[in-house]
């Protein structure tokens, strides 16, 4: 915020929320900090570019003003998302009871003898927001670990109850010999066990 003896002119900096082939405006807002009527006329480095209303008022004392500033629809980004565009805002006092049509050019005449405050404001390119990034597959969150049985009885990334229940599932299937079914008993039985053991840590 800007605090000159006539104006406080906040933001200090003109910020667009860039996006392509769109107009895109922000507010100054213009406080009179005097007992006077303050006469204000707004400036740019690049006037095709921007559309300012009001681009010049009067601000009554004590009393504020909204100034819309718009820029056009770009067809292309700046490099690097930079601007030089400046403005430039100026104000002065005027006799009590003026209106916008009492403004004249020769009023921010310093030249003449006018006591005219400038305040230099920039501009900044806000760039859009990135869309959030795909989850790769196979990454899904939350998901339960699977336990992993081999053919020679090992396991992995399963606790107990899980290793119990694919034991449990491979004893209980289809059954080819009597061999395989003792087998697959004694597998059951060392199992039991090992879970026993597990369970005591």
């Amino acid at each position: 915020m800007s605090t000159g003896d006539l104006l406080n002119i906040d933001p200090l900096e003109l910020k667009f929320f860039f996006e392509l082939k769109k107009q895109i405006s922000c507010t100054l807002q213009l406080s009179n900090k005097t007992d006077s009527y303050v006469a204000f006329k707004v400036k740019t480095t690049n006037p095709k570019k921007y559309c300012v209303r009001p681009n010049t008022g009067i601000v009554s004392p004590r009393s504020t003003c909204d100034v819309i500033v718009t820029m056009q629809a770009q067809k292309e980004a700046p490099a690097d998302m930079q601007c030089k565009d400046k403005f430039l805002l100026q104000s002065v006092k005027t006799p009590d009871g003026a209106t916008p049509k009492d403004i004249t050019a020769e009023m921010f005449n310093k030249e003449a003898g006018h006591v005219v405050e400038e305040c230099k404001l920039r501009v900044l390119y806000i760039p859009p927001p990135q869309p959030p990034s795909p989850v790769p597959e196979g990454s899904e969150e939350g998901s339960s670990p699977r336990a992993s049985v081999s053919e020679n009885g090992n396991f992995n990334g399963a606790d107990s109850t899980t290793v119990t229940r694919a034991f449990t599932e491979r004893l209980e299937g289809p059954e080819k010999s009597a061999e395989e079914r003792i087998q697959r008993r004694i597998e059951h039985v060392s199992l039991v066990q090992f879970t026993f053991c597990c369970n005591l840590f």
